[in-house]
């Protein structure tokens, strides 16, 4: 099929990768405007550009797609469908509307739980047993069309979001390929009305570890914003990441050090399995422990 491609994060990567290897033309790859990043501030193409350029497609990366140039230009790529992976603009009707089958997208959620910005990251934190990606049509509403294709997985005891996202990434990459494969064949699904959840973006006011709640809260916590942007605490005066945890058995007074790197909450206690100090890498707790003596309690 003749395909614009829409994306710009890492996850976006592994769906472009796939349907370029399974012999579908992309005839263009929208990703948003390189930005700023690093030290000196220069820019930086996006995941998705980077590899589009690698792999010699052409890319655009417009700051809005409400303009009529823009829509004209999309429009006269003549597309059999779009793929939006991640992509971070809003599509209006006329971008919905142009290629002959539409746009689809991949969201990394079982929709309708989890529409939104940050699916991946509020399944972990809310204790979610399972999650997956579905296959949907896209329409004017925010992650509200039919599902074409939905594929689950049981979310890890000890996963954190880094790597339970690269597991959906792959698995969002099979799902569109044998989509497209099976295309006329699918019948679209509406969303049920109820179990609608809504993924709100991570703000990094959340990442304080506050000690009082329950040992499962904390480690949900932990594991839902590894590695970013990361769940933190003071100890002995600095600001540590916390990046991976488990829960372990241990009761004591919430913030209290039980030994190495178990903490006790406000019930139960959790196990820090990699953690980072200022300025330095991440670590594993042996790593961790080997080069900063813990002090008797944490905030």
């Amino acid at each position: 099929m003749k395909i614009v491609f829409m994306g710009t994060p890492e996850f976006s990567v592994a769906a472009l990768d796939a349907l370029v290897e399974a012999g579908h033309e992309i005839c263009a790859v929208y990703s948003q405007p390189p930005r700023p990043a690093g030290r000196g501030k220069k820019l930086r193409p996006s995941p998705v550009q980077a590899r589009a350029e690698e792999l010699g497609l052409p890319v655009r990366h417009p700051v809005s797609l409400k303009g009529a140039d823009v829509q004209a230009e999309f429009m006269a790529l003549e597309a059999d469908i779009a793929v939006v992976v991640a992509y971070g603009l809003i599509l209006p009707q006329a971008v919905l509307d142009a290629p002959a089958h539409g746009c689809l997208n991949i969201h990394a959620s079982l929709l309708p739980r989890w529409r939104g910005a940050a699916p991946i990251h509020r399944a972990i934190m809310a204790g979610d047993a399972e999650t997956g990606v579905c296959i949907m049509q896209m329409e004017a509403g925010l992650d509200t069309g039919s599902v074409l294709r939905r594929a689950s997985v049981e979310i890890g005891a000890e996963e954190t979001t880094g790597a339970l996202h690269d597991r959906l990434a792959a698995l969002g990459a099979r799902e569109i390929v044998e989509t497209l494969a099976r295309l006329d064949a699918l019948e679209a699904v509406a969303q049920p009305e109820t179990g609608v959840t809504y993924a709100e973006k991570i703000d990094k006011a959340e990442a304080r570890v506050d000690w009082i709640q329950s040992a499962s809260e904390v480690d949900r916590l932990i594991r839902g914003l590894s590695p970013f942007p990361g769940a933190w605490c003071e100890v002995a005066g600095e600001r540590v990441k916390l990046l991976g945890s488990r829960l372990v058995e241990g009761q004591n007074e919430p913030g209290t050090v039980l030994g190495g790197l178990r903490i006790a909450c406000g019930t139960g206690a959790v196990e820090i399995t990699r953690a980072q100090r200022p300025g330095k890498r991440a670590m594993s707790a042996d790593e961790f422990l080997a080069g900063f003596e813990m002090p008797g309690e944490v905030s």
